[in-house]
């Protein structure tokens, strides 16, 4: 059986996706830091070293689109596009977790 096709991507500007692209690598590193959902320090410490170069990469696409003009940012689409790259889960991973454990 097959998985279901995801839906398409919205159309970006290169410095949308690249954007969107470094957003959710720091978003994944937040999640392995959150000490709420952290099993070993290791793998914390190791996405916190990681964190520094990502936040520099994601100030620069936001940097990029600055310069070219792209002043605006558009929400929806970028959302739309975040719910096709799987952030909401991505993102679930950087929350205090429910007191069940969940």
């Amino acid at each position: 059986m097959l998985p279901p096709e995801l839906p398409p991507l919205p159309a970006l500007t290169r410095a949308e996706a690249e954007l969107i692209d470094r957003y959710l690598e720091v978003v994944d590193l937040i999640g392995r830091i959150n000490p709420a959902r952290a099993e070993h320090t290791y793998g914390g410490l190791r996405a916190a070293q990681a964190l520094v170069g990502r936040a520099s990469a994601l100030r620069d696409a936001l940097a990029t689109m600055h310069r070219r003009g792209e002043s605006e940012v558009h929400a929806q689409t970028l959302a739309q596009a975040l719910r096709v790259l799987d952030g909401e889960r991505r993102a679930g991973r950087v929350t205090v977790p429910p007191p069940d454990g969940g």
